[in-house]
């Protein structure tokens, strides 16, 4: 709320809703009146302490916000001028349980240099300057770097992980190492079923190389994206995991198409071509999928998807992939 005698917002008694809102970034900021002559309150916010002097905050005669203009724009014009005619339509405001880079976002593109807090009932809680909004996105920015190289937090546990000893590491990235054995085995076994077909059809076998490569290199793209972009995600799990479907999907049905194609111009072997063409859609669908949901469950757990991901993630694509190739080609053969 705005005091008419001070010209500045209460601020001291916000009520913090979270570690990732607006409250906490709240400044002393000018305000002004609308009915409130230029002269009169450049005087007047010269002479009171603000943490900000970018912006002035223009409310009415009941303390509701208005809106804002540029402190140079009041310094430019006459004294006699009123506040409400210096008003900027165009000035964008937030609420105080804003998402802080969402915040900095709407600055940036509307060239704000500050953002005005305003609540319920147009009540005015103060406004975030630019270089606190500067620190948002250098913060935000450091932490999807972060998330990039598979950190999930700034914890203790995170910062070291290359400053450990070595047995300290080996403690840390061996146990997924074993699990990722574990189901490699699992999956040699379930390969020697296929042992008298790959022999009968030597050809078949061939293949494999090209299409685990493929798999892994579609499930690593998705997982370098997935624990970069969850961190920030606006859509809910179910709408990202239909989109990276889809988009799975896409590109192993264009690298089916292209296999498909190529395999029949070099080999004259059309259930080789399709069975190849139909395996790279599958595996790129459950390589994108994979690629997404195992960072998610690792984060969830509250597991750095770092030590896990790749491991665990590279068996279940190889294994899925391997299987499924088989299973087709096992049919059309």
């Amino acid at each position: 709320m705005a005091d008419n005698h001070t010209g500045t917002a209460a601020v001291g008694t916000s009520r913090f809703s979270g570690p990732n809102t607006i409250d906490r970034l709240v400044v002393s900021v000018p305000i002004g009146r609308a009915d409130e002559k230029a002269g009169a309150f450049r005087e007047r916010a010269l002479r009171e302490p603000h943490d900000c002097y970018d912006a002035a905050m223009i409310v009415d005669g009941q303390g509701r916000y208005v809106g804002a203009t540029a402190m140079r724009d009041i310094a430019a014009t006459s004294p006699d001028t009123m506040l409400s005619a210096l008003i900027r339509p165009a000035w964008p405001t937030v609420p105080p349980a804003e998402d802080q880079e969402r915040a900095a976002e709407i600055a940036t593109r509307a060239a704000a240099a500050v953002l005005p807090v305003v609540g319920a009932e147009a009540v005015l809680r103060g406004g975030v300057p630019a270089v606190k909004l500067l620190q948002v996105l250098t913060r935000e920015h450091h932490e999807d770097l972060h998330r990039l190289a598979g950190i999930v937090k700034e914890s203790s546990a995170a910062v070291h992980a290359l400053e450990d000893p070595p047995l300290s590491r080996v403690s840390r990235r061996l146990p997924w190492l074993v699990v990722g054995l574990g189901l490699s085995s699992i999956t040699a076994l379930l390969m020697t079923r296929f042992e008298q077909f790959l022999e009968a059809d030597i050809v078949v076998a061939t293949f494999l190389p090209s299409l685990v490569y493929l798999a892994d290199a579609i499930g690593t793209q998705t997982e370098a994206i997935a624990v970069r972009g969850l961190a920030t995600r606006r859509n809910s799990l179910p709408v990202l995991l239909l989109n990276e479907l889809a988009t799975g999907l896409l590109i192993g049905t264009i690298l089916g198409a292209l296999a498909l194609v190529g395999i029949w111009l070099v080999y004259n072997d059309a259930s080789l071509a399709l069975g190849a063409g139909i395996s790279l859609a599958a595996a790129g669908t459950i390589a994108s999928s994979t690629g997404l949901l195992l960072p998610w469950l690792l984060s969830r757990l509250g597991i750095d998807p770092a030590f896990g991901s790749g491991p665990v993630g590279t068996v279940i694509q190889d294994a899925l992939s391997i299987l499924i190739y088989l299973a087709v080609m096992t049919l059309l053969r």
